[in-house]
C-alpha cells in the first residue's frame, strides 16, 4: 500500500519501507514521527486530507543537500558580480508504516518543521487568541465637552478648531475671560500657548470684547 504525504510544502509518494529525504524536521536520530498531512491512501483520496490517516517514519539521520551555487551579474557600467553557496538541511528518514485509520490514537509525535512552533503552543496560544479577539473593543476616549455656557472661539480671527481645544484645556472657554485680559494675562497666555505677540497682533482682546456684548 503506498500514501501521498505532505511536509515542507512538498508532496512524497512513500511505502513501508522507503528512505527519503524532506526539510529539515524538529527529531533527532532514532526518533519516531508520524506525517498527519496525508492526501491519498491507497485508492482513497483526501478532500483534502484523509481523515484519520498518517504515514509514520523513523529518523535516520540530520543531513545537507548538494552544493547549489547562486551567481548574479549585471553588466552596466559599474557592473557587479556575486556568487553564494548553499547548502539545504534536510532529514533522512525511513518509513515504518502507513495507517489508514487511527493516527490520533498512535501517541506518536508529529512531524514539525525546523523553527516551527509546535502543535502543542498552537493549541495552548489558541484560548488566549480567541479571548482576545472576543474581547469587546475599548472605547474611543471622549473629546473634553464645552463648558456650560461657553462660547464659540472660532469666531475670533485666527482660531481654528485646535487652537480652540487649547484654549479650553488651558480654562478659556469664553469671551468675557479673553475680554478681561490684561498685559499680563496675554502674556501668561501667550507663554502658555506657544504663540508670542499673536494675541494682540490678531486684536482678540477687542474682538472679544465686540462679541461678549
Amino acid at each position: 500500500m503506498f500514501a501521498v504525504l505532505k511536509t515542507g510544502g512538498k508532496q512524497y509518494k512513500v511505502q513501508s519501507g522507503d528512505v527519503l529525504r524532506v526539510e529539515k524536521l524538529a527529531a533527532t536520530a532514532g526518533e519516531k514521527i508520524q506525517f498527519n498531512e496525508i492526501l491519498m491512501v491507497g485508492s482513497t483520496i483526501g478532500a483534502p486530507l484523509v481523515e484519520g490517516a498518517a504515514v509514520q517514519a523513523e529518523v535516520i539521520d540530520q543531513i545537507k543537500g548538494e552544493k547549489l551555487i547562486h551567481y548574479v551579474k549585471r553588466r552596466r557600467k559599474h557592473s557587479s558580480q556575486r556568487r553564494k553557496g548553499h547548502r539545504q538541511q534536510l532529514t533522512l528518514l525511513r518509513v515504518t508504516d502507513i495507517l489508514e485509520k487511527g493516527a490520533d490514537k498512535s501517541g506518536v509525535k508529529a512531524a514539525v518543521g525546523a523553527g516551527s512552533v509546535s502543535g502543542a503552543a498552537v493549541a495552548a496560544a489558541a484560548p488566549k487568541a480567541a479571548a482576545k479577539k472576543a474581547a469587546p473593543k475599548a472605547e474611543k476616549k471622549a473629546a473634553p465637552a464645552k463648558s456650560a455656557g461657553g462660547d464659540d472661539l472660532k469666531k475670533l480671527s485666527g482660531v481654528g478648531p485646535a487652537l480652540e481645544k487649547k484654549l479650553h484645556e488651558a480654562g478659556v472657554t469664553t469671551f468675557a475671560q479673553i475680554a478681561a485680559w490684561g498685559a499680563d494675562d496675554i502674556a501668561e497666555m501667550d507663554e502658555k500657548l506657544s504663540f508670542k505677540g499673536r494675541i494682540e497682533r490678531e486684536g482678540w482682546v477687542e474682538q472679544a470684547k465686540e462679541l461678549a456684548k
